[in-house]
């Protein structure tokens, strides 16, 4: 049986051999798609240490971040300190800020803050963005899928292009994924979400109304992939908010394999959010 590597790599060139014949037909057209895999050893890595962490827009409104006198900081950039959320962003309802306000009492309290990576949970969206600041995400483009791989735990989001939404979605971890490409940018429109996951690494939790627009596009004469992501819930934030994330272009290597999954009980004494289960397939 070949192993994972071998696996990634004849992917890595399924998808080239895909892709070739539809990157070259849009560019006679002038529409230049993106293509954030030229070979199947393209990784993405955050471009910044801080890349657990969303970037606030320019303007308008925008993620929740730290609260002032208490910044993140993360490993290998100074002493590193736990997220403790700024409860004033106005696009919190009152009871997201009465939940990201029991996370900041339990860390003031000296605990270690619950982080969805840690305890090995599907990272969901938008929160898969900032899922990991170390480990790098692959794409596989054919002009009728996208697949995104983030190399922790090998979590998998499956992009189908020019299609609608299904008239009823079962509520998934990773929701529904519709995408284009408008120019130079792919744009991916996910619904049916579940309320298991946090938005983000301050635990901002959300409903299942939660409708989340990505766009991502090459900047930086292609060295850097940029990620413009707009979060819609009525349920849970007052208005829609933006946020930023960048990866660089990491070690030219295919995926590896890193599975996070096992010998995990009480991990960081989180018994009351063990790993997830399912007790039969979603599908």
């Amino acid at each position: 049986m070949p192993n994972l590597r071998s696996i990634c790599a004849i992917a890595g060139i399924a998808a080239g051999i895909a892709w070739a014949p539809f990157a070259l037909s849009a560019g006679a057209a002038n529409s230049p798609i993106p293509n954030f895999a030229p070979d199947n050893q393209t990784g993405w890595v955050p471009l910044r240490p801080e890349g657990d962490e969303f970037i606030p827009p320019e303007s308008g409104a925008g993620p929740v971040m730290a609260e002032k006198g208490h910044p993140y900081v993360p490993n290998n950039s100074g002493q590193p300190t736990y997220r403790i959320a700024d409860l004033s962003n106005p696009i919190l309802q009152p009871w997201v800020v009465e939940r990201l306000k029991q996370a900041n009492d339990r860390v003031r309290a000296g605990q270690v803050p619950f982080l969805p990576h840690e305890r090995c949970w599907p990272g969901g969206v938008p929160g898969w963005e900032v899922y990991t600041r170390v480990r790098p995400i692959y794409f596989l483009q054919t002009p009728q899928k996208v697949t995104i791989i983030d190399e922790l735990d090998h979590q998998v989001r499956r992009v189908y292009m020019n299609v609608p939404h299904s008239k009823t979605v079962k509520p998934s971890w990773y929701g529904e994924s519709v995408g284009h490409y408008e120019g130079d940018t792919l744009v991916i429109d996910t619904i049916g979400l579940n309320d298991k996951t946090p938005v983000d690494n301050y635990g901002t939790p959300h409903t299942g109304q939660i409708h989340v627009i990505e766009r991502f596009r090459l900047i930086d004469g292609g060295k850097t992939l940029q990620a413009t992501v707009t979060v819609d819930d009525p349920g849970a934030f007052n208005k829609p908010w933006t946020a930023v994330q960048l990866w660089k272009r990491g070690v030219a290597r295919p995926l590896e394999e890193l599975a996070c999954a096992e010998n995990n009980f009480s991990f960081l004494n989180y018994d009351v959010v063990p790993i997830p289960e399912a007790s039969k397939a979603d599908f």
